[in-house]
């Protein structure tokens, strides 16, 4: 059944992409013009890549992983989506950068990359197109060098409890609920006035699930970080911080959470 999921995320990716690629928030011309699309968490956790291998897990099309290109990294990104793959493509030829983009379930990375590398990379709002984290987990053993990274910052799961879609919040789901959550709306994150209707299927993962996935497929877990300000203003009534992040105001839960981890 979750393969029927997929398709149809993968289809609902594929017209995001065309407005994503358009939209302010991933701001194309400023990337195109030298901007990396990197966030705080993710540079400070990494730190210099110069001359590392990285495997950048659902990398939608492809900022994030031209962004660790320029950088100095060799990279590889891998996306569900057709069109985030072409575009990423498109980029990487147009900037001139090396890195190559895959297009596959991300489940099945193993299947279409051979290689290891020194990190695996992956970001907000990734996790919970998965219905479960154990294959996940081991994938990601499965393409690390011994000694090699992995690094993920993504959206807390109380975040996910709610429902958006009204411009309300309102506690609707489980916090490590196993059945799908299917919702259909009118719009995208990057541009809520768009008359496309993204249809989605997600999953909700608690902060264990997540931790226990990586330690059981071999990982040793360096550090987990809650954080309550999120680098992205795509929740209702967020209000931004000094250093340029966004954050509720009540403070009462983390928007975001970092894992690093490094396999033995």
């Amino acid at each position: 059944m979750s393969d029927d999921y997929f398709e149809v995320n993968r289809q609902t990716w594929n017209e995001k992409v065309k407005i994503h690629s358009k939209s302010d928030m991933y701001d194309l011309d400023a990337f195109k013009n030298g901007k990396s699309s990197l966030m705080s968490y993710e540079l400070n956790a990494l730190g210099n890549v110069q001359g590392k291998s990285l495997l950048h897990l659902q990398c939608h099309f492809g900022q994030d992983t031209l962004s660790w290109s320029r950088a100095g990294a060799k990279c590889v990104g891998v996306d569900l989506s057709d069109e985030g793959i072409v575009m990423a493509k498109a980029l990487n030829e147009e900037l001139q950068l090396d890195a190559n983009f895959v297009r596959c379930n991300v489940l099945d990375t193993s299947e279409y990359v051979n290689e290891t590398f020194d990190i695996v990379f992956t970001s907000y709002g990734v996790i919970g197109w998965l219905p479960d984290l154990k294959p996940w987990g081991q994938m990601i053993v499965e393409r690390l060098k011994k000694g090699g990274t992995f690094y993920m910052a993504e959206f807390h799961p109380i975040v996910w409890m709610f429902d958006y879609l009204d411009g309300k919040q309102i506690m609707k789901y489980g916090y490590m609920q196993d059945d799908a959550i299917y919702e259909e709306y009118e719009g995208t994150y990057a541009n809520q006035d768009s008359k496309m209707t993204s249809k989605e299927y997600g999953w909700n993962h608690g902060l264990s699930e997540v931790v226990n996935a990586l330690i059981e497929a071999g990982l040793k877990i360096d550090y987990l970080n809650e954080y309550d300000e999120s680098p992205y203003n795509v929740l209702p009534d967020l209000v931004e911080t000094k250093s340029g992040n966004y954050e509720t105001k009540n403070k009462l839960y983390p928007l975001i959470f970092e894992i690093k981890a490094t396999k033995l």
